[in-house]
């Protein structure tokens, strides 16, 4: 007896305009959202209801979005850019909170982009479903009882003090001004909900998972990041020697388990978009397997610190826009009047400085100084003057003691932390990084929190200074242009400071000591000192050294004061430590043994899953490739490559091949969805109004599907089932849609409680490429026999 198929229910359907560029679109795991290509140029996010939430496009060129891929708790879209960019977008915001370069725009192109999770250490198969007895929601808690008590693990002490969060007891970092700041990162730090969501605390409960994002271009190069933006390296791929003269690779799509730091890379011939050959090739990241247990510690430390690094670099530029504010104006009106008493030939080497300490101590004003005084510069002038010094000089103050002093003391901690690391695997090369190296980059840190002390108490006094200076500038013009001396001058005059007045003149008007903290440096001057520094000097003493020199009036030519250098060299040698640690994992990535897949047509459309299972020590990773090809029978080929992993590295590859033909439909689309379900989506041979799509799951996994052993080009004869048998060995289910819609492309996503609980989706791209339609998908039997895994992966 066939069973009845099982009608899908529609959960959201959307009319998007402008049409979808190139079918790029993609749905968030964990949340009502999806993301797609809104004309070449422009990445768009809806939410359900087609209702917009953000938009985004690069400046400059107009690079167009390429690929795109959710991260699986949905916090960040990685959006692959024509530029050989790829830029994370995050949830709480439309701006680009991180970004890598892949490739040279003008060689190559993005084609892929997989991220996934994977367990650090060594972890067997079996221990992830161990921690599957933890308690995370109240439907658990109710099957389990209510006394959790016996459940509750010990405290590991050691554990939680290597990932106890100093951090969140500094206070948060301030969000700097919307303009003055500079490059990418211009806006990325000027709200307070995009800081919060890039400096989020890391949690305890993801100290043994490790995010890996790998990146595909059509010439055959991978590039591997992990924890959002910690880039490891790219790689090239080539096909072994004993495959011939081959032409270049692309990769097009990974897949990956969490308890596999194997993953599986599928490769296309890079000519031409149609391919009858496919390339499986397992690559091992046995830095996740055999990484010590603070690979989580290191990556989350080192991926905040490029953060910090990041935040701090904008604070220095708002800065210096902050202090050569407070110059530019008044230089101008100086220079105004410097040129006309050089043009005047009176005075000899006469300047305003020591025309205005003359009325401040004499009380007699030149004439061509005061036909500046009330004529060009006037009260308007005045004003502009004062709030132009104020205004830069009070911005100033609070960037470096809400932003800048405050970044830097979270840079010593995390270092701090990097250090204690350090010391303790001195011994060994696998950490990338040494004790000394962490000590030259605190060394920095230290001279620029001595520079920012030193620019606080130099602002401090210059505002000070400078409103003494304000108040009898002010007076001057209004007695000046006064015809008589009135009572309310005279009162004004007895209030005046001519101490600070003649400090502000003869200190800070005609060139301001900050100029020391905040110029900029030639670039020959800054090679210079940081060859010395580099030559084992310490920093910290040079510093002092020239401060003094500076402090005594002696000349001084050294850029080590200067924000602009110790930022640079800070940058320099953090990038260098990050680079080592990178370069360790690098040598610990290598490529397995390639499956070469030949088919008599050309490849249709695909889809790849990755299992594991435990035998004994050691874990075997088992790949199911699924492919239709563009022949004119609902043909399925679903190809099983199984290697064995011991020690994160994996053996020879035995592969098997069952060959499907479903009925006399046409295949529109196939997915995985689990670990045991491929999804076949089938439209009827004939469309017609009374006839719907088909949606039918095949359990991949079962022996009964005939699976053979398969050598590249081997013919194996196919199962051929019409459409009863299909109804009656598969699960069935019927997509409602009108006759006008035609699906383009399927993706499917699993049930998720990360936000609020979601089912299984279907989602649908209708062929005009503006139609998007979600389907709920059941719970059983699909799904219910494999929540264990769901709840694995969440915990």
């Amino acid at each position: 007896m066939v069973a009845a198929p099982v009608e899908l229910g529609l959960i959201d359907e959307s009319r998007l305009e402008p049409r979808l560029h190139g079918g790029i679109v993609t749905y968030n795991p964990t949340i009502e959202l999806f993301a797609g290509a809104a004309g070449p140029t422009t990445l768009q996010i809806w939410r359900s209801g087609n209702q917009v939430v953000a938009k985004n496009s690069q400046r400059g060129e107009r690079a167009s979005v390429q690929a795109v891929h959710w991260k699986a708790d949905g916090q960040f879209l990685a959006v692959g850019w024509s530029d050989g960019v790829v830029r994370l977008m995050g949830l709480e915001t439309s701006k680009a909170v991180h970004q890598m370069s892949v490739c040279d725009a003008a060689q190559s192109s993005i084609t892929c982009i997989g991220w996934a999770q994977n367990l650090a250490g060594k972890h067997p198969a079996s221990a992830a479903a161990a921690q599957s007895s933890f308690i995370k929601t109240w439907e658990q808690l109710a099957q389990q009882g209510l006394d959790i008590s016996k459940k509750k693990p010990a405290a590991d002490l050691p554990r939680e003090l290597t990932f106890l969060e100093i951090e969140t007891a500094l206070p948060k970092l301030s969000p700097l001004p919307a303009s003055g700041g500079s490059g990418d990162d211009t806006f990325v730090f000027t709200t307070r909900a995009s800081l919060e969501f890039l400096f989020r605390p890391f949690s305890q409960e993801d100290s043994d998972k490790v995010d890996v994002m790998i990146v595909g271009t059509n010439d055959g190069q991978i590039h591997i990041s992990i924890y959002d933006s910690f880039v490891i390296g790219s790689f090239r791929y080539s096909l072994p020697p004993s495959f011939g003269q081959q032409a270049g690779l692309q990769l097009c799509e990974t897949a990956s388990h969490l308890e596999l730091s194997t993953h599986t890379l599928v490769f296309k011939p890079s000519s031409g978009e149609k391919s009858k050959t496919l390339y499986l090739v397992p690559i091992d990241l046995t830095f996740i397997h055999s990484s010590p247990e603070n690979l989580s510690l290191i990556a989350s430390k080192t991926t905040t610190l490029q953060k910090l690094l990041r935040y701090a670099k904008q604070v220095q530029v708002h800065m210096l826009h902050e202090w050569q504010s407070t110059r530019e104006l008044p230089g101008r009106f100086l220079n105004s009047i410097n040129q006309t008493l050089r043009e005047a030939e009176t005075y000899g080497e006469l300047n305003i400085g020591q025309a205005m300490y003359h009325s401040v101590v004499t009380g007699h004003t030149f004439p061509e100084v005061k036909e500046w005084l009330v004529d060009q510069l006037a009260e308007r002038g005045h004003k502009r003057w004062d709030k132009a010094v104020v205004t830069g000089l009070h911005a100033l103050r609070a960037l470096v003691h809400e932003n800048f002093l405050p970044v830097l003391e979270r840079i010593s901690i995390i270092l701090s932390r990097l250090l204690g690391i350090a010391r303790f695997h001195e011994s060994k090369a696998e950490i990338g990084f040494t004790s000394a190296q962490i000590m030259e980059v605190m060394d920095i840190v230290s001279c620029l929190m001595l520079v920012g002390n030193k620019i606080l108490l130099f602002v401090m006094e210059e505002l000070d200074l400078f409103q003494a200076f304000s108040i009898w500038l002010r007076h001057e013009i209004d007695r000046l242009a006064s015809s008589s001396v009135t009572e309310e001058l005279t009162e004004k005059e007895a209030s005046l400071e001519h101490g600070k007045i003649l400090a502000y003149i003869q200190q800070y008007m005609p060139a301001s000591p900050l100029r020391h903290y905040l110029s900029s440096v030639k670039a020959e001057d800054g090679e210079r000192d940081r060859k010395l520094a580099d030559g084992g000097s310490s920093l910290l003493e040079l510093l002092e050294k020239q401060i003094k020199k500076q402090e005594s009036g002696q000349p001084e030519t050294g850029s080590y004061p200067q924000v602009e250098f110790l930022a640079k060299y800070l940058e320099s040698q953090a990038s260098s430590v990050l680079e080592g640690i990178a370069e360790a994992e690098r040598r610990s990535v290598r490529f397995g043994q390639v499956t070469k897949v030949v088919l008599d047509h050309d490849v249709s459309r695909f889809d790849v899953r990755l299992s594991a299972t435990q035998e004994g020590d050691t874990s075997r990773g088992i790949t199911y490739t699924a492919i239709t090809t563009e022949d004119n029978e609902p043909q399925v080929y679903i190809f099983r490559t199984s290697t064995t992993i011991t020690n994160g590295i994996s053996s020879s590859v035995t592969a098997a091949l069952s060959r499907l033909i479903l009925g006399d439909g046409k295949i529109l689309d196939l997915k995985f969805l689990y670990e045991d379900s491929l999804l076949v989506l089938l439209a009827p041979k004939t469309p017609s109004a009374t006839q719907h799509l088909q949606l039918i799951r095949i359990p991949h996994k079962s022996n009964d599907l005939g699976y053979q052993p398969y050598t590249a080009g081997a013919q194996i004869a196919p199962h051929r089932l019409d459409n009863e048998q299909v109804a009656g060995v598969f699960l069935n289910m019927t997509i409602p849609c009108p006759p006008g819609f035609v699906p383009t492309q399927m993706e499917v996503k699993e049930a998720s409680a990360e936000r609020g609980k979601l089912p299984p989706r279907l989602c649908l791209l209708g062929d005009d490429m503006q139609t998007y339609k979600v389907f709920e998908l059941p719970e059983d039997p699909v799904g219910l026999a494999l929540r264990g895994r769901q709840q694995k992966a969440n915990q």
